[in-house]
């Protein structure tokens, strides 16, 4: 079979088993295990491992500890540095040792056990983030536990990257410790060149090329980073990527951090799915049949061990109980990088075949189960820790004796959502909230509010608020992947209800609106116009006057509020600002293309681009009739997304 059959035979299986496991909410990570499994040799043999696949598939890696570096923040570490260092460090410290006494009593080698110990030890980043991002436990005590151990465990993968690889070069213990010495001495050497590089020369070549709004010289610029300083480590003897987490780390405090992170990830996830497919290929699929017992037992062993040396140090940290058990099982399984450590183990002949092909069938099914587990986890933790459960149940239904019509139903009852229950309350309007939070709701339902237990996207709860009589839904909790869920759910039971979102600021204001949402309010504009409001009152504009143009505003979804003139440094984050409209100025001189014609003629809003106002003879028009016709010295202050923006001005200039 010729290399683009096989290439095809990849693509075509990894893209059928990537769609069927997320089908089945499975991670991607195993879909293109199995695609490796299927389509290698101790599979259907549609594929043979190649050497090119496996460079290319190296880049993945590459990529993947660049965006990992992206995302290491010395400042997020400080402020976790308590949870971080008695738990996560040791955490890693004893689960690798432990399994490394374990390993080295079944007759494995010094450097396979080491190994064996570092694989086991680390726990899945991208599964458990991204359930608790979706699910809402990020701002839970245990999310933040879980959060702090992974942390420390994605730094731990950049030395046993180093180590995996001396390990298989050095034959005893002292030339293995003069090795992993002189090594630490290259790693401080290139540490400092790349840290120097990065405060000194990145800012600088970064600045040069965004100055040039190409996005292609951006993202080849990216690369040529990653590329190069992934290079200068491998010319040191050391792993290429510990040159790109560096690399990565080194612009993870720019403001360059998320475009940077969006423009590598396609190239990423591809070459990263790629790297799965030839791990899965290495997978003798005939050891793990004939050792099935061998496989159980470690999946169960490694599992509770590791759950057990999480709990203690989490409640030696002064966690609770509950937390301690929720975190431990939500980390309980094998992570994506045990399987770059088993690829670059199997590479450098640190581990048999066999061996290799036992650990990443008990990976892939430790991960296959890692979703249930912790979609459960805190109900498994109250029962393992013994804490009072809530009667959950009673809480899912209202009292038998409400009658409701015409009411307003909240989700989210924090102190928004109780907020408005107070001022609802004062109106004699009746409400029912919804409320995730089981001791939230006990305590309300005690007060005598009328509050249900569970998530607002359930049918059943929106039916149990009685959502056909409502006359307003509220959805309070402010974020916003939550609340484009529950907008989906209400309109596809109640088409016609009024629905009101707060949001934190208006990033997604468009996809609220568009969703179905009638009202967005969010939180930074809303501040903006009670910060005009006290300012213009006390500058004398009469009360009246206000209110009409705070009104006037709200009406026009914020418009004069969305475009604001860029600085060099702003109150936003750095995620926000690809999305936000700017301000901008644009003078015309006599050799403009636009001057002598009229502002509709030059069709802006067909680019995306609006014209906020015109200033002529130093006098500013807000909103300027379209008919006007443009003249030399006229300056058209537009409003529109930083790209967008400047091709206009070119077009204003130039007429292309």
């Amino acid at each position: 079979m010729t290399s683009h059959l096989e290439l095809l035979a990849i693509l075509s299986s990894a893209v059928l088993i990537v769609w069927l496991f997320r089908r089945l909410q499975l991670p991607a990570i195993l879909a293109y295990l199995v695609a490796g499994v299927l389509v290698g040799e101790h599979g259907l043999a549609l594929a043979e491992e190649h050497v090119d696949y496996e460079h290319f598939a190296e880049l993945g890696i590459v990529f993947l500890l660049f965006t990992l570096g992206l995302e290491f923040s010395l400042s997020k570490l400080v402020s976790m540095r308590h949870l971080v260092v008695t738990v996560g460090s040791l955490q890693v410290v004893i689960s690798l040792v432990l399994f490394m006494l374990v390993a080295m009593f079944f007759d494995q080698s010094f450097a396979a056990a080491i190994t064996i110990g570092g694989i086991l030890a680390l726990s899945s980043t991208a599964i458990v983030i991204r359930q608790l991002s979706e699910s809402g436990g990020m701002k839970k005590k245990s999310g933040q536990l879980s959060v702090a151990v992974l942390l420390f465990q994605d730094v731990a993968v950049v030395p046993l990257l180093i180590v995996i690889p001396l390990l298989a070069a050095q034959g005893g213990d002292s030339s293995f410790i003069m090795a992993l010495l002189f090594a630490l001495i290259k790693g401080v050497f290139v540490v400092s060149l790349l840290l120097l590089a990065g405060k000194w020369l990145l800012p600088g070549l970064f600045n040069l090329v965004a100055q040039v709004r190409t996005d292609e010289l951006f993202v080849l610029t990216t690369l040529l980073v990653t590329l190069v300083a992934s290079a200068l480590t491998q010319w040191f003897g050391l792993s290429m990527a510990l040159g790109a987490f560096l690399a990565g780390m080194m612009l993870g405090e720019s403001q360059y951090k998320h475009q940077l992170e969006a423009d590598i990830r396609p190239y990423r996830d591809i070459l990263l799915g790629l790297f799965f497919v030839t791990v899965g290929m290495k997978l003798n699929i005939s050891v793990v049949f004939s050792s099935p017992l061998i496989i159980i037992s470690l999946l169960v062993c490694f599992m509770v061990l590791k759950v057990l040396v999480i709990v203690l140090l989490a409640k030696r940290a002064g966690e609770s109980s509950k937390d301690a058990w929720a975190a431990g099982i939500m980390l309980a399984q094998m992570g994506e990088f045990g399987f770059v450590l088993i690829a670059l183990a199997s590479q450098v002949e640190v581990l048999t075949e066999t061996t290799a092909s036992i650990l990443l069938g008990t990976g892939v099914l430790s991960m296959a189960i890692t979703p249930y587990m912790i979609s459960h986890a805190r109900s498994w933790a109250l029962w393992l820790s013994r804490e009072k459960q809530f009667d959950t149940q009673a809480l899912e239904e209202l009292p038998q004796n409400t009658t409701l019509s015409d009411h307003v139903i909240i989700c989210g009852f924090g102190r928004i959502g109780q907020t408005v229950s107070r001022f609802l309350k004062q109106e004699s309007i009746d409400f029912v909230a919804i409320d995730i939070d089981p001791l939230r709701t006990t305590k309300a339902r005690e007060a005598g509010e009328n509050v249900l237990f569970g998530s607002s996207r359930q049918a059943e709860l929106l039916h149990a608020a009685q959502l056909s009589k409502a006359k307003l839904v509220v959805i309070a909790f402010g974020e916003d992947k939550q609340s484009l869920d529950v907008i989906q759910k209400v309109r596809s039971l109640a088409p016609d209800v009024p629905i009101l979102v707060r949001t934190r600021n208006d990033d997604q204001l468009d996809e609220l609106h568009a969703a179905g949402a009638n009202e967005v309010v969010p939180e930074s504009l809303e501040g903006s116009l009670m910060l005009v409001s006290q300012v213009l009152s006390l500058s004398g504009v009469p009360f009246s006057r206000i209110v009409r143009r705070v009104q006037k505003e709200r009406k026009n979804h914020y418009n004069h509020l969305h475009g604001f003139f860029q600085g060099e440094h702003t109150d936003m984050s750095p995620d926000a600002i690809d999305r936000i409209e700017f301000a901008h100025a644009i003078i015309l001189v006599k050799d403009s293309f636009a001057t002598g014609k009229s502002i509709r003629s030059l069709k802006l809003d067909d680019r995306r681009v609006f014209v906020i106002a015109l200033r002529r003879n130093n006098i500013e028009s807000e909103e300027p009739d379209v008919d006007t016709i443009l003249l030399p010295q006229d300056t058209l202050i537009v409003r529109g997304k930083p790209r967008r923006v400047e091709r206009a001005e070119r077009f204003v200039q130039e007429g292309h």
